[in-house]
């Protein structure tokens, strides 16, 4: 019988086991300090490491350009401690792309020894590496989320494009544990849509707390 591997699979095996080591480099599409837009630290001042490199494929992405990991630099982690630090910021939030992509115990200890907070923003679809002051589980229909996050979440960000997606959102309530923070947030594109049903739903559930991406509104990068 002949074995068949299909690329996907090979794909998979490479990420595996370079996630399983420690790296001096990370590939950055962008960094800058700004202010957090969405979920539990919204309107704090914070400096964003964004990664590059997913896999999840959500079709109403914003940020695209972050998919091909091998589309932007990789710099050392020494520099990428030393601009956020410079930054003047408390927190320091790694995004993506999808970061937990990546061996990220290098960059949080660092980070951490600098004086930042470190807070991530994932998908959950792989399991965490790293050091995490805030863990923020955004989790997508396009790839299933490792089981591993559900206990280790300290906030779930629910993107709501849909009106199924509140039964969604329900089911990975029960997945997390009771201190997790729960936000709906509406998907960019369908905001005048979803917020009057997502206002509707949380005065209902108010076990929930409505997210917007206010740095849209007010126009920050």
């Amino acid at each position: 019988m002949t074995l068949q591997v299909t690329n996907n699979e090979i794909a998979n095996n490479e990420l595996e086991t370079s996630t399983l080591k420690s790296t001096s480099m990370l590939p950055v599409m962008e960094s800058f300090y700004t202010i957090q837009g969405e979920g539990f630290y919204q309107g704090s001042a914070a400096y964003f490491i964004r990664l590059a490199g997913c896999d999840v494929g959500c079709v109403w992405c914003d940020v695209k350009e972050s998919w091909d990991v091998n589309a932007h630099p990789k710099l050392e982690i020494h520099d990428i401690v030393k601009k956020a630090k410079s930054s003047g910021s408390e927190i320091a939030v790694i995004t993506g792309g999808e970061p937990a992509m990546h061996n990220l115990n290098l960059l949080t200890s660092e980070l951490q020894k600098s004086g930042l907070k470190t807070n991530i923003e994932t998908s959950g679809v792989y399991p965490l590496t790293g050091n995490w002051d805030w863990i923020c589980f955004s989790p997508k229909k396009f790839k299933t989320a490792d089981s591993s996050i559900f206990k280790r979440a300290n906030e779930l960000k629910i993107i709501v494009y849909n009106k199924s997606d509140f039964d969604w959102a329900e089911e990975y309530a029960l997945k997390v544990t009771d201190s997790c923070e729960l936000f709906l947030q509406p998907e960019w594109s369908r905001e005048k849509e979803m917020v009057p049903l997502i206002i509707e739903y949380v005065k209902a559930h108010p076990k929930w707390k409505v997210s917007l991406q206010i740095h849209k509104y007010m126009n920050i990068p």
